[in-house]
This record gives C-alpha cells, structure tokens and sequence, in this order.
C-alpha cells in the first residue's frame, strides 16, 4: 500500500476519540444531568400541544433519526433530521449552522412552530408546576426552578439534554478494526475486513478525494459547501443554508458571546466572534458525518437521495463546471485571510464504474457501528 494512501486511513482514527471538555455547559459532564435530559429528550410535555418530543424525529431504533426526507413534527419542515448520535464533536450545529453549541442547538426545535411549537415560557413553567421535572432540576442545578429566571432556565433545559446527547457516542465499526490493525501492522486482522470495502476506502482516500471534506475521525471537516443539491424548495421557496444559518446565530440570545454560557472567559467563542456572513455561504449545507451513514437514509440537507448508491451516483456525475463557476470558499481558521479555494478541492465528476459505485458503498457500509454484545 503506498504510504500516502496509508497516512490518509490512520488519519481517519483512532475511535472514538478522547472526551472535549465543553466549559459554555457546566453539566456536561453530569450524569445526574444525562438522566435528567434523557427524560426531557423523551417528554412531550415540553411541546406546545403535549404531543411532540425530542425522540418524535430522532428515533433511537433508526439511528436517532426518522427515515422521512424531511422532518415532521406539528407540521412539515424544510430539512432531513440530523443524528445526534456523535453530536458532541460537532463545532456547528444543524444543517446551515445555525448554533454553536449542543445546548443551544437543544433548544431550537423547541421553539421551531413546525417541530415542537413551544415558547420559553411554556418550558420554564413546566419546569416550575410539574413535580418530576421540578424535582430533576433540583437535583442537577442544585437549586429550585422557582429561582432561576426564565432565560437561564431555559437555556438549563438545553444544557440538560445537551448532557444527554453527550452520551451517544457510536460504537467501533469494521474499518475502525481494519485502521488499527493497519497501524499495528496486523497483516491477519487486516485481511478480515471485506475486500470490496478496502477497494472503496482506497477509492475514497485516492482518486475519488472524499476525504478533503470527510475528513478526521468522524469522517468530516465540520464545515459548509455546496454539493449540487438544489436550494429550491417544494412550494418554490429558497433555501440559503449557511447564509440563513450565520443570520440566527448573530441574533441568538443563547450563542456562545451571549450571557448563559457558563464560561467566563467565552474560551470556545472564537468561531462565533469571527463569523462573518458573505455572498459565498450562500446554498452551503454542513458535511455530515459518515459514521453510521448507512443507518440514516435518505440523505441530504433535504433528503432527496433515498440510498447510499444514489449518493455515490449523485457525486460521480455532479456538474463541476456549475459547482466552480459558484463564489469559491476556502475553509480556514476564525480570523484567517481566506486565500482563493484551490481548484483541487471542489467536488468534481468523477465518472465512477458501477463496480468503483458498490465498493464505494461497500466501504461506507463498513463505518456503521457493531451491535451490542
């Protein structure tokens, strides 16, 4: 194997990594927490009509999605459910990045009148007037939801279930096997992983550059592009992903400058502070993890691709000449100058045989997690 291609696998691990402190959420790490958001995570109660929970689209039997294109809670929305299986490595949140936390991501659906139709006010007094969830507050936060103001206690509802969601980690997949017996230089626990899935993994590091946004462990860069899906809606109107996106998180009370962050010194707000919006976020989607992408059908910021073969087909005839002739975007670091994007790292054709297609799934297979024992 040539070194590079080697290098470009080790790169993709090792799984799972190490837990990142979150210091915006004081109970991140709690368990008492965790307990207390999953009982939140699975209680319509907090809808607006008693009717819509959390779980109503992230399903755990499904992968903590819905297996809809779209989302549905007290009406139709205008994108795929997201996992939130993974959710704790993310750097943005939501398809166009409309949050910068998992607490705050927490709370949108909450209020969204097409997901959960809430207000913060029918939260917190739920909160206040329903003995469990009054009695779960207390025994987390340490003090009555009587005195807390409805801001902080409603950003505590999402810090909660943020402490939850932190818990669904994905377990270890077929090629996390094959990565570290190839770093051990385990020749025999090499050979067990499915050959047509090392054609395509070979496939994806190599000619066909997956990795130049799928990158890392999990298997993204955590950033936007467009990929050639259309930003046209069903009823005619426009979705402008990252631009919209950019536009909520600098009107959010509950972004990481705001006041409930529980980190004084706004350590991780970086990215926040230098957001910028710019005609280029126009029509970008956040790239998705692939772990478990076989467990998530279908696919796409508006699910249009029912299978993982039609994504596959999608990227190897994508029209390259529309996708370079749209404003080029580099992706760098918060404060950096933006040099132009280098031509190399647009999606481009790639013109795959139908053998080169089903090993390219065959590998995108092998990323979803083993059972339980």
């Amino acid at each position: 194997m040539d070194a590079d291609v080697r290098d470009a696998i080790l790169g993709h691990g090792p799984w799972p990594p190490p837990p990142v402190r979150d210091p915006s959420n004081r109970v991140a790490a709690s368990a008492a927490a965790a307990v207390f958001g999953r009982t939140l995570f699975f209680d319509p109660r907090l809808s607006t009509d008693g009717t819509i929970a959390c779980s109503t689209c992230h399903l755990p039997e499904f992968g903590y999605t819905d297996r809809r294109p779209v989302g549905i809670g007290l009406a139709t929305t205008d994108r795929n459910t997201k996992s939130v299986v993974d959710a704790r490595f993310n750097r943005w949140y939501g398809w166009s990045g409309a949050t910068d936390s998992l607490w705050a991501a927490s709370l949108r659906p909450l209020l969204d009148p097409r997901e959960m139709g809430s207000a913060e006010r029918h939260v917190v007094e739920r909160l206040r007037n329903e003995p469990d969830l009054a009695a779960g507050y207390r025994r987390v936060f340490r003090e009555s939801p009587d005195r807390v103001d409805d801001g902080r206690l409603f950003a505590d509802v999402g810090k909660a279930l943020a402490a939850f969601q932190n818990t669904l980690i994905s377990r270890r997949s077929a090629f996390d096997d094959y990565r570290d017996a190839l770093a051990r230089g385990d020749q025999r626990a090499q050979s067990r992983y499915p050959a047509d899935a090392l054609r395509g993994l070979q496939l994806f590091v190599g000619r066909a550059q997956c990795n130049l946004c799928h990158l890392g462990p999990q298997f993204s860069n955590g950033e936007f592009d467009r990929v050639g899906i259309s930003v046209r809606r069903p009823d005619g109107r426009i979705d402008w992903g990252r631009h919209d996106g950019i536009k909520a998180l600098q009107s959010s009370r509950f972004s990481l400058l705001g006041r409930f962050n529980d980190d004084p010194s706004r350590s991780t707000a970086g990215s926040t502070r230098h957001v910028a919006l710019t005609a280029e976020n126009y029509g970008q989607f956040r790239v998705p993890s692939l772990r478990n992408v076989a467990r998530t059908a279908p696919y796409m910021h508006d699910g249009s691709l029912a299978t993982l073969t039609e994504v596959v087909r999608h990227y190897s005839t994508i029209d390259a000449v529309k996708l370079h002739l749209a404003m080029p975007h580099a992706h760098g670091e918060p404060g950096d100058d933006l040099p132009s994007r280098p031509i190399e790292t647009f999606p481009r054709t790639l013109d795959l045989t139908e053998r080169e297609i089903a090993d390219l799934v065959a590998f995108l297979e092998s990323l979803t997690e083993r059972p339980r024992r």
